[in-house]
């Protein structure tokens, strides 16, 4: 068992968590990778701590194999740097987050990819001017009450970037005022304060042409009835969806064009098979009937008909080959009156 070397480029201490790693990385991990990076954070602090492969497997009750992928898929994101001897893990940097993370993907690139899809995040949009910034809040009452309003809202002091990008919804994209203050109260009420986040859902309302806080309402209210309705039927209750579970959902109800029955019959398929929620094995089962153009449920008791049918006939198919007279199928079963044999037994020890 070789043992890790751990540097970072961080104050002893304390254990700092950058906010652009909240930001920008953390939403897209998968939530076991995001706690073994935190937990590397921690171990720069703890000099004398053997770490090893199979120390962080055991801490996080999990194969080494598991840590493996962890490590690989943030090299792969640009946020750790490995060295190896051999097939052994000797050093482990932690590099800051403000490095390229696109040329640090192309990099990477050329190694053992990770089986875990990274979703890239979305380009940014054009961004104002800061001579345009200024002259907004300068010459725009409403604009300097919107940015008072998102600072509560957040809990925090805007910076020019967070400024920036909130103006952008009403200089660039044509925003009404009230509809920029619900998109923040919207987006704080999921419990999200992160502007890359209310940024993402403020594009996704204007790609759908959302205009109006009554429009906002309808497509929330719908998307969230919606989407709770398909976590229920997978068992799932008392959190959001996450990202790429999102992603599914909206995929089924808008390119697949499927009812909330047929993907809930889905749900309830993957569970039966499987024994637990798999978003993954419903959209093969989805998939299937999308290429099948399956469109309501009788379709799929059509399906279901067809296939056991072909069941049927591959069955009657088959020869089945008469047994050989031989000591031990020729000899004759018995028959007994199991009902009469334990009566029996209990008469005698009622006599005993």
């Amino acid at each position: 068992m070789s043992r890790i070397a751990i540097t970072s480029h961080s104050n002893a201490g304390v254990t700092l968590v950058p906010d652009l790693f909240i930001d920008a990385w953390m939403p897209q991990a998968n939530g076991e990778f995001v706690k073994i990076y935190l937990y590397l954070l921690r171990c720069t602090h703890l000099p004398d701590q053997e770490l090893s492969l199979s120390y962080l497997a055991d801490v996080f009750s999990c194969t080494e194999n598991d840590i493996l992928r962890a490590l690989r898929y943030w090299e792969k994101s640009g946020l750790l740097r490995l060295s190896a001897e051999g097939a052994s893990l000797t050093g482990i940097e932690i590099l800051p987050c403000g490095s390229q993370r696109q040329d640090l993907d192309e990099d990477f690139s050329k190694s053992s990819p990770v089986p875990v899809k990274k979703e890239e995040p979305p380009a940014s949009p054009p961004r104002l001017s800061a001579g345009r910034v200024r002259q907004l809040q300068e010459d725009n009452e409403e604009v300097r009450q919107l940015l008072f309003l998102a600072e509560q809202y957040l809990g925090r002091t805007l910076s020019s970037t967070d400024a920036n990008r909130i103006l952008y919804f009403y200089d660039g994209l044509h925003f009404p005022m009230d509809l920029i203050e619900y998109l923040i109260e919207y987006c704080v009420s999921r419990g999200s304060t992160s502007l890359h986040y209310i940024e993402k859902v403020g594009l996704e309302w204007h790609k759908d042409g959302v205009s109006s806080v009554s429009e906002a309402k309808a497509r929330t209210s719908v998307w969230n009835k919606n989407y709770f309705s398909i976590l229920k039927a997978f068992g799932i209750r008392g959190r959001n969806p996450v990202s790429g579970e999102v992603e599914c959902m909206k995929r089924w109800l808008e390119e697949y064009g499927f009812s909330m029955e047929l993907i809930q019959e889905a749900c309830a398929r993957t569970v039966s098979q499987t024994g637990q929620p798999s978003f993954q094995y419903a959209e093969g089962i989805l998939g299937a009937w999308k290429r099948q153009k399956v469109c309501t449920l009788e379709d799929v008791k059509r399906l279901d008909q067809q296939h056991r049918s072909s069941q049927k006939s591959f069955s009657a198919g088959r020869v089945r080959k008469p047994q050989t007279a031989n000591r031990f199928n020729n000899f004759h079963q018995r028959e007994y009156d199991y009902s009469q044999l334990e009566k029996q037994l209990l008469e005698k020890q009622l006599n005993e």
